[in-house]
Formats: C-alpha cells, sequence, structure tokens
C-alpha cells in the first residue's frame, strides 16, 4: 500500500493506538523500533539549539529523543490525530499538517541543522525517495547538516523476498528499501552516505550532500 492508497483518516484512526503497537515486540514492520530510533536520534548527533525537521513525525517518538538532546524542533505529518499525540508530548515545538511532498507553510520554509524522518520514506519508490532528499538538500539543509532516515529497509532483495515468504498472507507490499540499491544510488547523486542495519527489517541511514 502506497501513501496515496493510504489516506489521513486510515492513520487518523491508528493515532490512539500507534506508541502500543509498535512497542509491543510484534515483529515484522516494527521489529526493533525503539533501537532503530535511538539509532536515529544518536547519528542525528544535534546539539542544544539545533533546528531538527522531522518529516512524517507521526506520534512525535523520534521528536522525543531530539528534544531530550536540546533540539528545536519542526514537526510535518499529514495525520491530525497523530499530531495531536505529538502535541501532548511536544508542547513547544512547532506542528504543521501537511504530505511532506506537498507545499510546506511558511514558518517551515528554512534550512535546518539535521532532517530527520521515522517510518515514513517506505511509502515511495527508490525514484521519488531519491528526488525527495534532493529537494530537502537544495531547499532546506544547512551546510554541514545531515538527512537521518530511519525506515523499513532489507539488506537486498533476497532478505526482502524470504520475509515476504515467511509472513505469507501478511505480507504487505509497499516500496521498502533495499539498502544495496539504495546505497548505490546515493553513490551516484553524489552524496555520502552510512547504513546501520539495525533488525532484520528496519535500518538507518546518515546522508550527507
Amino acid at each position: 500500500m502506497t501513501l496515496n492508497e493510504f489516506p489521513p483518516d486510515e492513520f487518523d484512526a491508528w493515532a490512539e493506538s500507534y506508541d502500543e503497537s509498535v512497542r509491543t515486540g510484534c515483529g515484522f514492520p516494527f521489529d526493533g523500533y525503539e533501537d532503530v530510533l535511538q539509532t536515529a536520534a544518536c547519528l542525528a548527533d544535534v546539539a542544544p539549539g539545533d533546528a531538527v525537521l522531522d518529516l512524517g513525525a507521526g506520534t512525535g517518538n523520534l521528536a522525543v529523543l531530539l528534544a531530550a538532546q536540546g533540539a528545536r524542533l519542526w514537526c510535518l505529518d499529514f495525520s491530525a490525530e497523530m499530531l495531536a499525540k505529538a502535541r501532548e508530548k511536544l508542547p513547544e515545538a512547532n506542528f504543521a499538517r501537511s504530505d511532506l511532498r506537498a507545499g510546506w507553510p511558511p514558518a517551515f520554509q528554512r534550512r535546518y541543522t539535521a532532517i530527520v524522518s521515522g517510518y515514513t520514506f517506505h511509502h515511495f519508490p527508490l525514484e521519488e525517495k531519491v528526488a525527495q532528499i534532493r529537494r530537502l538538500f537544495e531547499q532546506h539543509l544547512q551546510p554541514g547538516g545531515r538527512l537521518v532516515i530511519a525506515d523499513i529497509t532489507f539488506p537486498d532483495a533476497a532478505a526482502q523476498e524470504a520475509c515476504a515468504h515467511q509472513l505469507g498472507s501478511e505480507w504487505e507490499p509497499e516500496y521498502y528499501w533495499l539498502a544495496d540499491e539504495a546505497l548505490r544510488a546515493f553513490k551516484e547523486a553524489g552524496w555520502q552516505a552510512e547504513y546501520t542495519q539495525v533488525s532484520p527489517c528496519a535500518a538507518v541511514f546518515k546522508i550527507t550532500p
């Protein structure tokens, strides 16, 4: 299911139970969820006062970790109910409801020390992932900044196929990251990238222009 096929009201309905569902250790696709976010927060390497953009902020779980490091946060998500949960955790952050691919509110039209995203980019095919990253670098990242993406990721197509076979009818195909092809695409774009596989189905990329 792609983001276009998963409308905001589906995420709105999920908001109330989201935090419980990702932390119950129920396996794919959230195996290792908390370790994945902790890894992303570490790789973001923010200092107190740094401006950080969280794309697809959801209920704010990654943003909470960055706030604890002293970051100033701007959080985008297209689900109003998810953002309501995030606001309860982070009343000082800046929030806006928007598809990350659409026009952003004026307050978000700025440059950031770091841009982060958790469990969002797997809704886009690789070509769109790369195009969105390029736009972020060109329009929203400060010189010397970094982009950190934590998401559903397999090392390669064989690993993804093995997971799909194991899950059988429970498998839901989306545009999950394949690390080998993603790293090739980043290299072709001229970017530097670090890749950390945290669980069998999730990893963190740190990408710099």
